[in-house]
């Protein structure tokens, strides 16, 4: 099997054996980006110098028998809304086509201190604003299990790259379902860890009080590994939380008995395809079979989440990408006749359709007369939904949902109508609403195309939806690198 192939946690086993060395991971993995990613066009920039070189080193230090970490020489791809030292952090953006940050984000030097091999800089929708990676300035991402579909967003990117093998696991960020819904669509394992487990310090942010980095790999095992790597108390971020973690890979055997399974009607009803409905109930049985027990619960305020969501995040992504105005980094209009201009014309050229829609919506609704009857009470209807989920986990353990109300649809079908492209978020932007952690695992297939389950669990509770989402895998495998031989992209 090809090195490029293997799940993390074997790769790692691998180099400190010395089975093989960091050197031709890191190799395999770039070249199966060179031969592959013409058509799944998952990177905006790599890495090749810098990862051969903390490869190299790695491959030193297992040489003189100096301890390393889990992670240490195995691959991983970076969402492209992290700051990155030295290399570029685009945002998917042409306002920041040529920005290179003098800085790493706190989860970088995490990973950097942990000897990790960083392949590159992965795609996403502008921003971190949208459902597809479509709204990428650069270039579209593809789905690898079919080349003319979605591979879902905003880190379309990371999730794309890690179902083709281009890199062992990845970052990606989750402001309202951008970790886990691509990672049903295209296949793969995806957390959105409780908010404030994860520094936020030097990620480019879109709605502060919901974005939230996490990881993408192909089974749960790699998922803990890596979240075990960037999870923790970070002084230079006012939200972190300071606790101590337990290490996440262990107790995730999969015994789900006694586990209460809560089953929340509002998210299986209209707008749910019946066939995902039924994958997801179908897996939910089979955890039933295993000892779990299941609880039918009530969170009526789902259906105002969507509304909700879209006022506050629009509201604080206004407020956020003020700063981009041409003056200190990036992008600047080439023609512009005084200082106001230069802002209009920078900013008019700079940001996508997407990201200024969602501008215009946030600037609308903090405005005079607007605030009190829109931002006010997107607020209220936030403060109702985590006390239902607080509600809910007196009688459960985790939620079970569909990840997404369908699967991957075609690249160009939504684009065009913002309002059906928000719809794929209803399963999803809940949890950030209430800070929650939730995850997604494959469940099984429809047409070929994944379908994922999600679980939700408590504050703090990621241990239990890691073993309950081992489960899962138990029952349908681990995920497999995706072969894309024979697809033609339109």
């Amino acid at each position: 099997m090809e090195l490029y192939k293997k799940p993390a946690y074997l790769l790692s086993e691998m180099i400190k054996k010395k089975e093989c060395s960091a050197v031709e991971i890191t190799q395999s993995f770039f070249n199966r980006i060179g031969n592959i990613d013409e058509k799944i066009g998952a990177y905006i920039t790599l890495n090749n110098e810098g990862a051969l070189k903390a490869a190299k080193a790695v491959d030193e230090k297992i040489a003189k028998g100096e301890a390393v970490s889990p992670i240490a020489g195995v691959p991983i791809g970076i969402k492209d809304n992290i700051s990155t030292k030295g290399l570029l952090t685009t945002c998917a953006s042409k306002m920041l086509y040529n920005y290179v940050p003098p800085f790493n984000a706190t989860v970088m030097e995490k990973l950097i201190s942990n000897d990790s091999v960083i392949l590159g800089k992965l795609n996403m929708d502008e921003f971190a604003m949208g459902s597809s990676t479509e709204s990428s300035y650069f270039k579209l991402t593809r789905n690898p299990h079919n080349l003319d579909k979605v591979p879902g967003g905003s880190s379309g990117g990371s999730a794309a790259s890690v179902a083709a093998g281009e890199c062992a696991f990845a970052l990606g960020t989750d402001t309202g379902g951008s970790i886990r819904m691509p990672a049903a669509y295209c296949g793969v394992v995806g957390l959105k860890p409780t908010y404030g487990t994860v520094s936020r310090y030097g990620v480019v942010a879109f709605a502060s009080s919901f974005d939230q980095v996490g990881p993408i790999a192909r089974n749960v095992k790699d998922i803990a590994l890596l979240y075990n790597a960037i999870c923790g108390y970070d002084k230079l971020e006012a939200t972190s939380v300071k606790k101590s973690y337990p290490d996440f890979t262990k107790g995730i055997s999969g015994n789900v008995k006694g586990l209460r399974i809560g089953i929340p009607a509002e998210y299986f009803g209209k707008g749910v395809d019946s066939e995902v409905k039924e994958k997801v109930l179908s897996m939910v049985k089979e955890l039933e079979k295993q000892g779990a027990k299941v609880i039918e619960i009530n969170l009526p305020s789902t259906e105002y989440a969507l509304s909700a969501y879209y006022i506050i995040s629009s509201a604080e992504a206004s407020s956020n990408l003020a700063r981009f105005d041409g003056v200190r980094y990036g992008y600047r209009a080439k023609e512009y006749d005084n200082l106001i201009d230069m802002y209009e014309k920078t900013r008019d050229e700079g940001f996508g359709d997407e990201v200024k829609r969602r501008i215009m919506l946030g600037t609308f609704v903090l405005s005079s007369g607007y605030f009190d009857a829109y931002y006010k009470k997107a607020k209220v209807v936030a403060q109702n939904i985590t006390k239902e989920f607080n509600h809910a986990f007196e009688e459960c353990d985790v939620i079970a949902t569909p990840t997404t109300p369908v699967t991957a649809f075609n690249i160009g079908e939504n684009i065009n109508d913002p309002v059906k492209m928000c719809a794929g978020d209803i399963c999803t932007v809940p949890i950030n609403i209430a800070g929650l952690p939730a995850i997604s695992v494959p469940c099984g297939t429809i047409c070929k195309m994944p379908v994922g389950i999600q679980f939700i669990a408590n504050k703090f509770n990621e241990n239990i939806l890691l073993n309950t989402a081992r489960a899962v895998e138990l029952i349908n495998g681990e995920a497999e690198v995706c072969e894309i031989s024979g697809q033609e992209g339109k």
